[in-house]
């Protein structure tokens, strides 16, 4: 049996294929993907065909922030919050999976195992397609008051909240925001609820820093102001990790802990060296999210995070290029660009 998939075959190119659907393996179970978030790696991974070292070597699938539903499993299957996983659950997946044996994955760090494989990352295929295979233990059930956009949207809200653990925020911190795309501004949410007395935000994109003051920022401007200078007790870096980390820097007060979240598309990043150990700077580097869809989803069906309201533009499969696209060139009014794929069967 066969189902489209979208494939990225070159840098900038995607083409439609027919891909077989895979037998599952044990432990795994057939996910029919509802919708994919587009996220800033994949626009580096669909430009320059790369993400930090890790190079596309062959055609790939992308995805990684997505959600669907569950169209086969083996009876008994149990999700990864250990509640029952049946047919026609609707599911939010978890794309990092992790060997579950080294040392890092045992001691609770399994974002950090060094056996794993990423859907949509080179060389696992991921969710721009109908139909997806999946641990069991990557799916979590969702609630019914949490959209099938919302869905999607919890991976990034991992990935910020995550960070946010990083950060050791305290209730009466000062904290700074560089960068309002979607982690960004689920940062703010975040920070916001944890009770910070300021919360700053650079971002040059005059409708994010709106929208970044519309969900928490008590300020906001398109740069690194002198009056911001030094002032914040935790800084969170979640741009693209080019001038941005020397701006959260600058930000950061003598003593203050800054969590570098951005990727950058050359692998390299730049910071003042002399800034950052005049000030003492911890510099904490956040990678993927540990442990974090169940209290996600908690938070957004709670309504404790909006994560509806950064979902700028929703575009069917068949507009990929288009979707990519209007992300990548930061066309007016976009935040967050989604992906939708029509309920279909497999073709035999």
């Amino acid at each position: 049996m066969s189902h489209q998939a979208a494939v990225l075959t070159a840098p900038g190119h995607f083409e439609f294929v027919q891909k077989e659907v895979l037998p599952t393996a044990p432990g795994e179970v057939l996910v029919q993907i509802g919708v994919v978030g587009v996220c800033g790696s994949d626009i580096h991974m669909y430009q320059d065909g790369r993400i930090g070292n890790t190079e596309i070597l062959s055609p790939l699938v992308l995805g990684h922030e997505f959600m669907g539903v569950v169209v086969a499993a083996p009876e008994g299957t149990l999700d990864g919050d250990d509640k029952p996983l049946r047919v026609g659950d609707r599911v939010a997946v978890e794309p990092h999976v992790a060997c579950g044996h080294c040392r890092e994955c045992r001691e609770g760090n399994p974002n950090l195992c060094t056996h794993h494989t990423f859907m949509g990352v080179y060389p696992r295929d991921g969710a721009l397609q109908s139909f997806l295979n999946a641990p069991s233990h990557n799916c979590f059930v969702l609630p019914d008051a949490v959209t099938d956009i919302g869905g999607a949207m919890l991976e990034p809200l991992g990935v910020a909240l995550h960070a946010l653990r990083l950060g050791h925020v305290a209730v009466g911190d000062t904290a700074a925001v560089v960068g309002a795309g979607p982690i960004g501004l689920l940062l703010v949410q975040l920070l916001k609820l944890n009770g910070v007395t300021a919360l700053h935000v650079t971002e040059p994109l005059d409708w994010r820093r709106e929208l970044a003051q519309k969900l928490g920022a008590t300020s906001a401007a398109s740069g690194v102001a002198p009056e911001h200078d030094s002032l914040y007790d935790v800084v969170f870096e979640a741009g693209w990790a080019d001038a941005s980390v020397q701006d959260a820097a600058v930000l950061a007060r003598p003593g203050a802990r800054v969590v570098l979240v951005g990727i950058p598309g050359n692998d390299a990043m730049t910071v003042q060296h002399s800034l950052a150990r005049r000030k003492g700077l911890s510099l904490i580097f956040s990678r993927r999210m540990a442990h974090t869809y169940p209290e996600a989803i908690r938070l957004v069906a709670q309504g404790l995070i909006d994560v509806d309201q950064l979902v700028s533009d929703v575009y069917p499969l068949a507009d990929v290029t288009r979707a990519f696209e209007r992300h990548a060139n930061y066309e007016q009014g976009v935040v967050k660009v989604m992906v939708t794929l029509p309920p279909s069967q497999p073709e035999n």
